[in-house]
Formats: C-alpha cells, sequence, structure tokens
C-alpha cells in the first residue's frame, strides 16, 4: 500500500457533515490529541514501570496516520508529498546522515 493508497482510503471514513475548513480542524485537533495518547503510553513506560505494549502504540499510531492523512487532504497536499518535502529537507540537513555536529551547526 502506497501512502496515496492509505489517504484515500482514510478519507472514505470522514465526516461528510463538515465543512472543508472543519474537517481540517478536526484532524488537525485530532493529530495532537493522537499524539498525546502515544506520549502518554511512552511516558508510562519510561517513568512508571508500565510494560510497552505495542499493540496500543500500533493503534494509536495509526489513529495519528489517520489525522495525519485527512490533515494533509484538507489542507489540499497528499502524504506522497509530504513525506518527499521532508525526506527533501533532511536530506538538506544532514547530508552525510545525523551527526551531533551536524544538528548543531544546521540551517535549515
Amino acid at each position: 500500500m502506497t501512502l496515496d493508497d492509505y489517504q484515500t482510503a482514510a478519507a472514505r471514513t470522514t465526516n461528510p457533515r463538515l465543512s472543508d475548513k472543519e474537517r481540517l480542524f478536526d484532524a488537525a485537533a485530532g493529530l495532537a490529541e493522537e499524539a498525546g495518547e502515544i506520549l502518554g503510553l511512552v511516558r508510562k513506560h519510561v517513568y512508571q514501570a508500565h510494560p510497552l505494549s505495542t499493540d496500543e502504540i500500533r493503534i494509536e499510531l495509526g489513529d495519528a496516520l489517520w489525522c495525519l492523512a485527512i490533515t494533509a487532504q484538507s489542507a489540499g497536499m497528499s502524504l506522497e508529498q509530504v513525506a518527499s518535502a521532508n525526506v527533501a529537507k533532511l536530506r538538506a540537513r544532514y547530508p552525510a546522515g545525523y551527526s551531533d555536529t551536524a544538528n548543531r551547526n544546521r540551517t535549515i
């Protein structure tokens, strides 16, 4: 499955009653909410001795991916475009791969 295939499949589950602006806001807010749920699971694992549940992480990452896909689509972008732009930025930022020195001296 490509990112664009996923985005198309995810889009069929959006609320059709929402306007374009409402859909954008709902998806962006959902992305923040899902990121918080992922952070909560990791925090409990790191600081409270909870086992790390990869099943729960997978579910929450999937929810975050849905929100990301719909946010991008609502803003007129495909996930493929978002991913390609991010890879180009990372290549420019770290042409030889990550290093602490490159991180400290980056301009991008």
